[in-house]
């Protein structure tokens, strides 16, 4: 919905080429280089570098070879003349009237000058709409960078007014609401706390400056799942569940067809592919896990995308997503674990690899943990966590009678969203996930 201006590699003045990279910007946790979609010079440049900027408002003019700036229209793409987006706009935030308003240096309208806060065209085309006035918009709560009102933010308001007293605009605030959705825009009463904690940290930064230490800044990713993680716990009522599974026959096969895997494949095959392709089984059977919430309405999702979590060398967390594992057997599930692991350890993740996530698997098992408390990566409404292996005495039913065996043990802890999952759900769909580790194969063929 929002990208951030991390770097212009050109300026007014320069010339630019067809697909030459003309910027670079961050969404979510990914950067990504932009290429420049005409060939020309730049003209203007409407956001300076750290300005978060709306999806589909106009950010730089190119003057195209022997023309004006009526030459723009053309190309399809944010950088362009103005007059492009009005009819390309497919998201309704992209409104006509937000060109005219972010032409100035800027980038972003000023507020009044009490507290020189900035708003982008989007929220002040969406303000207007509403007949809020720049005295009532100045008492939002913003959760944006630097307590920036965003489209959720503005939203989340309007509804709440709405609920307290309808207005006749109620048709115009659910058309563009339509686009939050992806984001879990509405469950956002939720907003309000979010913002309490990252004042309080604000304020608690000059008292904690007294004897020996040391003040690091979050960089911007931190800062990005501070957010999250603060938004998660205040969306969604927060339970975990906790069981544990003998994963002996997968260590076992593991132990056993890991060489001559990689040597018929070409790929590693760790545990994280085998967990899963457990969990995608049980989803089968347990659908409202993979799911999502829209105001007072359950969303099922069809399609089963795992968001892996992982470690990158920064000590930021970013999860990837195996699109479509249910359509995948163990060598697609390894090839692309692989593929997406290594490419977050270089940092080669592209915007779309994060995007589209419907449940998440985290093993806080790699560095030791024997189990977690995992939060919800919304706007998902489960994830489960692994533990580590490890060997335990463990009693065993047998036809001869119980017997003490060394297992290869492992917990499981899977957190969920009690607004639609309760306990019955939560706690079966993770005993089942636990006996489907505990029935693997042995004898698989590798």
């Amino acid at each position: 919905m929002e990208a951030t201006v991390l770097k212009w590699h050109k300026h007014p003045g320069d010339k630019v080429k067809m697909d030459e990279t003309l910027l670079e910007i961050a969404t979510d946790k990914v950067d990504s280089e932009v290429p420049s979609t005409a060939e020309g010079v730049v003209t203007e440049i409407l956001f300076k570098e750290n300005d978060v900027v709306p999806v589909g408002t106009v950010i730089a003019r190119i003057d195209t070879v022997g023309a004006g700036a009526q030459a723009a229209p053309q190309p399809a793409a944010p950088v362009q003349a103005a007059p492009a987006p009005q009819p390309q706009a497919a998201p309704q935030p992209i409104m006509a009237a937000a060109a005219p308003q972010s032409v100035p240096a800027s980038g972003a309208v000023a507020a009044n000058s009490e507290g020189g806060r900035f708003y982008s065209p989007l929220v002040l085309n969406i303000a207007g709409k509403e007949g809020i006035g720049m005295a009532e918009l100045e008492r939002i709560p913003g959760t944006g960078n630097e307590g920036r009102v965003t489209k959720k933010d503005i939203l989340a308001y309007v509804s709440d007014r709405q609920n307290g007293a309808p207005m006749l605009q109620a048709q115009p605030t659910q058309q563009q609401a339509a686009p939050a959705q992806q984001m879990q825009a509405q469950p956002q009463v939720a907003q309000p706390q979010q913002q309490a904690p990252v004042q309080a940290t604000q304020q608690a930064a000059p008292a904690a400056i007294n004897g020996n230490v040391e003040i690091i800044e979050m960089d911007r990713m931190r800062k990005l799942i501070a957010d999250h993680m603060v938004r998660s716990v205040s969306t969604s009522p927060h339970v975990t569940s906790f069981t544990e599974a003998d994963v002996t026959n997968i260590v076992r096969w593991r132990d056993r067809a890991k060489k001559e895997f990689e040597r018929k494949y070409g790929e590693k095959i760790t545990f994280t592919p085998i967990f899963i392709e457990a969990i995608v089984n049980c989803i089968r059977r347990f659908p409202m896990i993979n799911a999502s919430i829209d105001g007072d309405r359950i969303i099922i999702k069809k399609d089963i995308n795992i968001g892996m979590a992982a470690a990158l060398p920064s000590g930021n967390l970013i999860v990837p997503v195996i699109k479509n594992a249910d359509t995948k057997n163990l060598l697609g599930l390894s090839k692309d674990v692989n593929t997406l692991a290594n490419n977050a350890r270089t940092n080669k993740l592209k915007a779309d690899d994060t995007q589209g996530g419907t449940f998440t698997l985290t093993n806080v098992g790699t560095f030791g943990s024997l189990m977690g408390t995992p939060i919800i990566n919304q706007p998902q409404v489960a994830i489960l966590a692994v533990g580590s292996i490890k060997k335990r005495p463990v009693v065993l039913e047998t036809a001869d009678g119980d017997v003490i065996a060394i297992r290869h043990m492992m917990y499981l802890s899977m957190s969920y969203d009690h607004r639609i999952v309760d306990g019955a759900l939560g706690a079966s769909f993770l005993t089942a996930v636990a006996k489907e580790l505990e029935a693997f194969d042995v004898n698989r063929a590798v």
